[in-house]
């Protein structure tokens, strides 16, 4: 299997995971469900190495896949100079238990 469902349909999904990529690159760290963040630690990697290419075909996938500007600007400014000399690995999930009222296992997914 290519990826995980998430109990969504593929456009919830795609918009939620888009959400939380956005989410992620803005802030840098995100609590979450572990499913959600093994999905979403493939999609930030993807967007930090488009940002280290730096070209302008890098910068038009980039834009057209985050929410808003500001995460854009973060991914070609901070995270290019930040992560140049990392092959991948930007994110790291830390399991911080269970969530009271459906028993999911949370984390906290940040980037490193």
């Amino acid at each position: 299997m290519a990826h995980r469902k998430l109990g969504r349909v593929s456009a919830h999904r795609e918009a939620m995971l888009r959400n939380m990529t956005t989410s992620l690159l803005v802030h840098g760290r995100i609590v979450t469900t572990v499913e959600r963040a093994k999905e979403l630690r493939r999609l930030a990697d993807k967007m930090i190495t488009l940002g280290k290419r730096d070209d302008l075909h890098a910068k038009r996938q980039v834009n057209s896949f985050l929410y808003g500007n500001e995460a854009a600007k973060k991914v070609f400014t901070e995270y290019n100079a930040k992560y140049a000399d990392r092959n991948g690995g930007y994110t790291r999930i830390v399991k911080t238990g269970v969530r009271r009222g459906d028993a999911a296992e949370m984390c906290i997914i940040e980037l490193v």
